[in-house]
């Protein structure tokens, strides 16, 4: 197995990056900045973060999901991240918070107390982030009932 992703990215106009995904035959992906920088024609470096705790985080629950058996039914996330100043007063995500949402009922689903204890544990991108930024995870069953939430 090789542990090696590699991305390429060329730039179309001024923030707006075309991504390459190489080695995969995933299609090329536009970015963008906000502005008054770029013209909004792709999602922001920022936006990607986001989307990788999340993607990874709602992957992680299907995987121990299904792990045990379970059909959770569709997954949703949702990502939240708070901007922040540091010591130099630069801009940063500051923090993320992310809502999963399964939609059968925690009763349906075997196993619940143990994948809801590891699956944030497996996910590669979510624990990478952690070192540098606070991520909080909530979980909901179907019916809206919080499960867990750190």
């Amino acid at each position: 197995m090789d542990n090696t992703l590699q991305i390429e990215l060329e730039q179309q106009s001024d923030y707006r990056f075309e991504v390459r995904f190489t080695d995969s035959g995933v299609p090329p992906l536009i970015t963008d900045e906000s502005p008054p920088l770029g013209g909004d024609a792709g999602a922001s470096p920022s936006q990607l973060l986001g989307t990788a705790v999340a993607n990874c985080l709602a992957s992680s629950l299907l995987f121990a999901m299904r792990k045990f058996k379970n059909d959770p039914g569709p997954l949703r996330a949702s990502a939240t991240m708070s901007m922040a100043r540091n010591a130099q007063n630069r801009l940063r995500i500051g923090h993320i918070a992310v809502d999963l949402h399964f939609g059968a009922a925690a009763t349906a689903i075997a196993q619940l107390d143990r994948i809801l204890a590891q699956f944030e544990d497996f996910c590669v991108v979510t624990q990478s982030v952690r070192s540098a930024i606070p991520v909080d995870v909530r979980v909901f069953d179907g019916t809206g009932t919080l499960l867990k939430s750190n």
